[in-house]
């Protein structure tokens, strides 16, 4: 993984069983259920037992959270941390994007800012300010297509 694109791990440890708390090259400190995609996937079904878990180590140049035969990509582990820490994800933008079949330079016009900090954002290499998601979730449903709405709609749900 390059470091221009997402941040990169520096540093991992086992806490309480399936959670752990990792150093990223912003300077953010998270914290990170992964219990979920422990159980979800029969593969990493080694990892469930305590001692092997508080294995846990950083991969080959900050690109993964890894045990000896298991590994989590880090740039989702840096998503599944903003998203539990309640914080918009790059994962959440490119969602965002996708969803509604915007470009960057698209989504850039849609929330009229520069298409170098939309690209700065889906690519995690800044953290998305609460305004910046909150513009996205209200341009859509807004039902915005090509540009702002001439109203809002009545109720939004």
């Amino acid at each position: 993984m390059s470091r221009f694109f997402f941040p990169e791990l520096q540093g991992v440890e086992a806490l309480a069983p399936y959670r752990l708390r990792t150093r990223w090259s912003t300077g953010e400190v998270l914290d990170v259920d992964v219990s979920g995609i422990l159980h979800s996937l029969p593969e990493l079904a080694p990892l469930l037992e305590p001692e092997t878990f508080a294995l846990v180590h950083v991969g080959e140049w900050g690109g993964t959270v890894e045990w000896f035969d298991s590994e989590l990509g880090a740039d989702n582990v840096y998503a599944w941390a903003k998203e539990q820490a309640g914080q918009p994800s790059h994962e959440m933008l490119a969602a965002w994007m996708r969803r509604n079949g915007l470009s960057l330079t698209t989504a850039a016009a849609a929330l009229g800012m520069s298409r170098r900090m939309v690209s700065y954002y889906r690519t995690a290499r800044k953290p998305i300010p609460r305004h910046v998601w909150l513009a996205c979730l209200g341009w859509e449903a807004a039902g915005c297509k090509d540009g702002l709405p001439l109203s809002l709609p009545e109720k939004v749900a």
